[in-house]
């Protein structure tokens, strides 16, 4: 059973995320991918919501108006990471706004635009998932060391020039 629930708002979205598929890949962690809109298919939103069972992290990312990760989080008790993407009049502003500016009691963890966000909200899921995983616990330490050896390295390239 996937994890990690990925819900896009629009096929175009998946361009802006592709490092959260990349992270989620190179930390072993099983996601599913599924494409609903607040908007366009409210009906199936509410369905896809309410069946996401009892275990994991759901992350969102759509643009514009940007309302899915909210309807989702307001429909299951599972915790919801959104990532903003840059689209339309206000290059993802709107979309940015619409996330973080939740009302009280239904929490979108938001992320940066685009696919940094996307790589942060792999990282995210895996800290979460890490707290009952001590398989993932221990590769999710390898992947964060592996970060600081990668600093030194360039570190020691950059004094070698």
């Amino acid at each position: 059973m996937a994890k990690v629930k990925i819900i896009i708002g629009s096929k175009s979205d998946l361009k802006n995320i592709e490092g959260l598929f990349s992270t989620l890949d190179e930390l072993e962690i099983q996601y599913e991918l599924i494409l609903t809109s607040a908007h366009r298919s409210p009906n199936r939103t509410y369905r896809i919501a309410k069946s996401l069972g009892d275990e994991g992290v759901v992350v969102v990312a759509c643009g514009k108006a940007a309302h899915l990760p909210g309807v989702i989080s307001s429909l299951t008790h599972l915790p919801v990471i959104g990532i903003p993407i840059r689209s339309g009049a206000f290059d993802g502003l709107d979309s940015l706004l619409s996330m973080s500016q939740m009302p009280s009691k239904v929490p979108v963890a938001t992320m940066g635009f685009d696919n940094d966000g996307a790589v942060n909200a792999a990282v995210l899921s895996a800290r979460i998932l890490a707290l009952s995983d001590t398989k993932l616990r221990k590769r999710l330490k390898k992947y964060i060391l592996e970060l600081e050896k990668g600093i030194e390295r360039d570190s020691e390239e950059l004094r070698g020039s």
